[in-house]
């Protein structure tokens, strides 16, 4: 009996230990697989979370930044894009300016009678003439004092017979040799008077023609007004060589040696002129403010190209020292709105994006960049209005992104 219950008794501390051991071991195996589980769930789902954020911040930066522009797009409007990079760039004085004809290259054309002046037809100021062209007329019919011609070829045909008659008294001892000699001299007054008119002088009165031939520059007096002798009636100008006259602020009076050519832009166009390109050289600057100005005076002379009109008035961009390593983009790539500048950059083949920049100097052409622009930047310099009314309305197409 004893014996039997001791047996009974082992059987059942061997079951109640089996049955320890093998659960202990069912857990830790489900426990380490449980384990595995969660760090792979952990680390799968911050994957996810990366993933969701660089995705979330690459779109946010998308469509609040960047510009679709497609290549069709690009094409279609002929954008150009230029590569920021640092060159020489001349400081630059700003100033007012005008055209003024060279000297030498005009000429006033003034009465050569007293009488009413009648300008021709086609006598209109900028009309080109040829030398020896007549512009006017001066009549002096129905002035008191008659038509000089006249009165030229009555005195001149006096005076020869005048000087005829004493040729032979003079031969005879009749007349001295100093009053023939009196005689002569009114005689030679008479013919270059006579001839002076009469080569001129035409059914309208007496002719004014220009010795060289231009264009008709002014007018100063107005059809049919009394003129007197020597009294200016027009310019004409060959139009060859021009001035350029800047008035210069006397603060920059100290750099004016520095000057070495100019940039303008007349008030009738858009266009930069070159001095560099129009053969042009600085003639000279003044030493000193006029009385009543606080202004110093540069002149240039240049070759006139056709266009350009003398009497204009210009925006002058004088060119001083020469500086390197200066950041410069057309002034055409840059936009404002309220006050503040941006370019547009290339960051692909079709996204771009609005930036803002800082100016400084510009010669006309080309402004300098302070800040906001870095060597290597591709900057939009044509199609520029077209890219800005694309940022407008500008939406990132599903899928797009900058993964490269």
């Amino acid at each position: 009996m004893k014996h039997r219950s001791f047996i009974l008794l082992w059987a059942v501390c061997a079951c109640i230990l089996a049955g320890c051991g093998g659960s202990s071991t069912q857990k830790d195996e489900h426990q380490h697989a449980h384990d595995e589980h969660s760090d792979h769930k952990h680390e799968h789902d911050h994957e996810e979370e990366e993933h969701d954020h660089d995705y979330k911040e690459d779109t946010h930066e998308a469509i609040d930044n960047e510009i679709i522009f497609t290549a069709e797009q690009a094409k279609a409007v002929s954008l150009e894009v230029s590569t920021a990079e640092p060159g020489l760039f001349c400081q630059v004085i700003k100033a007012g300016g005008q055209i003024l004809s060279a000297q030498g290259d005009e000429v006033t054309i003034a009465a050569t009678s007293n009488g009413i002046l009648s300008f021709s037809g086609s006598a209109v100021e900028g009309v080109a003439v040829r030398a020896g062209e007549a512009i006017a007329s001066i009549s002096a019919k129905d002035i008191a004092n008659g038509d000089p011609v006249a009165q030229a070829r009555i005195t001149y045909e006096t005076a020869e017979k005048e000087f005829r008659r004493a040729e032979e008294l003079v031969k005879d001892q009749i007349i001295s040799t100093q009053e023939f000699e009196q005689v002569r001299l009114r005689y030679e007054t008479a013919k270059t008077a006579y001839r002076a008119f009469a080569g001129k002088a035409g059914a309208h009165g007496v002719r004014l023609t220009t010795p060289i031939a231009g264009y008709l520059k002014n007018r100063f007096v107005n059809q049919g007004e009394f003129v007197a002798v020597g009294q200016p009636v027009a310019t004409v100008s060959q139009n060859r060589r021009l001035q350029l006259r800047a008035e210069v602020p006397e603060k920059y009076f100290r750099d004016l040696q520095h000057i070495g050519s100019a940039n303008f832009k007349v008030s009738y166009s858009d266009r930069i002129y070159k001095l560099s390109e129009l053969k042009g050289r600085l003639l000279s600057f003044g030493k000193s403010a006029g009385q009543a100005s606080f202004y110093v005076p540069v002149t240039f002379e240049f070759d006139n190209i056709g266009d350009i009109m003398p009497g204009a008035y210009a925006e002058v961009y004088l060119l001083s020292t020469p500086r390197p390593d200066v950041i410069t983009l057309p002034i055409k790539a840059v936009t404002e709105e309220q006050g503040v500048h941006f370019v547009y950059v290339q960051l692909d083949e079709e996204g771009y994006v609005k930036r803002e920049v800082t100016l400084g100097a510009d010669d006309g052409e080309r402004v300098q960049i302070l800040s906001g622009i870095h060597v290597g930047d591709r900057v939009v310099t044509q199609g520029v209005y077209q890219l800005k009314l694309a940022a407008n309305a500008s939406v990132i197409p599903e899928g797009h992104s900058h993964s490269h």
